[in-house]
């Protein structure tokens, strides 16, 4: 192999799309120390599904709604940058709105320039991935660098995926 092949082939960039699910926390873990390891910078995205412009009586009208989880999400975001900093990884974040996911996370990955890309599963089962479908599966098919599949363990099961290391990021 190349001198040059191998060169190209460390991430410079890495892509995390964060939900804050234990899983997601896993994956952050896994996707610092890949930072730290090649010296790379840590992009996260959280990315909160759209609305249509309807509200009703029993709920929010959405704008409210979204502006409500945009400001979770970058507590939460500011929180993880925060830890990763002070661990010496070069990281930064966006928080999106879109009702398509996995496509936005694509947009995300090109506009970053990421090379990489680490996600994980939330080890559901039963009708709900198989009729709508997973993100993960979604962006395991569109990704276009290489990517690190996070298998979680079921939730039902209440098996935690063990991480000795795993700090508390939110």
């Amino acid at each position: 192999m190349s001198e040059h092949h191998t060169l190209k082939s460390i991430p410079t960039k890495i892509l995390l799309p964060i939900d804050f699910s234990p899983s997601s926390q896993v994956a952050l873990d896994t996707a610092a120390d890949l930072a730290l390891h090649f010296r790379a910078e840590l992009f996260l995205v959280n990315v909160i599904p759209s609305f249509s412009a309807f509200a009703t009586e029993y709920a929010p009208p959405p704008v409210q709604f979204q502006q409500k989880e945009k400001t979770h999400a970058e507590k939460h975001l500011a929180k993880a940058i925060a830890v990763l900093t002070g661990r010496g990884v070069k990281a930064d974040s966006s928080v999106e709105v879109a009702n398509d996911i996995a496509g936005c996370i694509m947009e995300v990955a090109g506009r970053e320039h990421v090379d990489f890309v680490v996600i994980s599963t939330h080890g559901l089962s039963g009708w709900h991935p198989l009729v709508f479908g997973s993100i993960a599966e979604k962006v395991i098919k569109l990704v276009q660098c290489p990517l690190l599949l996070l298998h979680s363990a079921k939730p039902e099961t209440g098996v935690k995926t063990p991480s000795n290391r795993s700090m508390e990021w939110w």
